[in-house]
């Protein structure tokens, strides 16, 4: 299989099945496609065109050439081809609520995610401090956020949000890699949680690949002007 993505340091919706698939030991060819720009005629946008006709990455592509888009599907349909990997919970009751906070993620927390939007080698807490000064709906998704991993590393004991790895630590790997850059005030036990996630090794692998790439640019890049 065949996973298209767009550059680590930036894309969130890439880092999920990336970190899904090798945290869980699925194989899989990592195709790179760097942003350039995200007009209809930029590269991204004509390489992407003939893998997708959502023009968005990621994009899985199974070894018969059929693709599969949108992180959510990607997880599902992983799921049911990897069964062994057991990449949501086994208890039915834990696996409806890990569905139910991975739908949550996909669909929702839209202020953090506009007001701190994932930037892996970047360090800004003041602007993390200027942000949950000034912008309540930042407020408000991460006390959702907290609540959740709490109640979740509570009922089921962690060392992940389900015990085990699953698909819901890599949904909100990002947002673990958003709150490490903008560094707002968290509880002791949601900086643990975080530490551990970025201790996973699909995590780290990420992380490391991101640093590499050394990019610039500032259509992704609302606080910087330069690295």
């Amino acid at each position: 299989m065949q996973l298209v993505i767009g550059n680590k340091n930036y894309s969130s919706w890439s880092m999920r099945p990336w970190v899904l698939m090798k945290q869980a030991g699925i194989p899989f060819e990592e195709v790179m496609l760097r942003f350039d720009a995200f007009t209809p005629e930029s590269a991204f946008k004509q390489r992407l065109a003939g893998l997708t006709p959502a023009g968005r990455v990621p994009v899985l592509i199974d070894d018969d050439g059929f693709a599969v888009w949108d992180t959510l599907a990607i997880a599902e349909t992983l799921a049911e081809r990897f069964p062994d990997k057991k990449l949501w919970p086994a208890d039915a009751q834990a696996r409806a609520r890990a569905r139910s906070v991975c739908a949550e993620m996909h669909s929702g927390f839209g202020a953090l995610r506009s007001h701190f939007p994932m930037n892996i080698e970047a360090r800004l807490p003041e602007i993390g401090a200027q942000v949950m000064a000034e912008q309540p709906g930042v407020r408000a998704d991460l006390a959702r956020i907290v609540a959740m991993w709490r109640e979740l590393l509570n009922a089921h004991g962690g060392p992940l949000l389900f015990g085990e790895f699953s698909i819901a630590d890599a949904f909100y790997a990002p947002v673990v890699m958003r709150l490490a850059s903008y560094a707002p005030p968290l509880p002791e036990d949601i900086r643990a949680y975080m530490a551990r996630v970025q201790a996973l090794s699909g995590v780290a692998a990420w992380v490391e690949g991101a640093l590499a790439e050394q990019d610039f640019l500032d259509f992704e890049e609302p606080y910087r002007t330069r690295r």
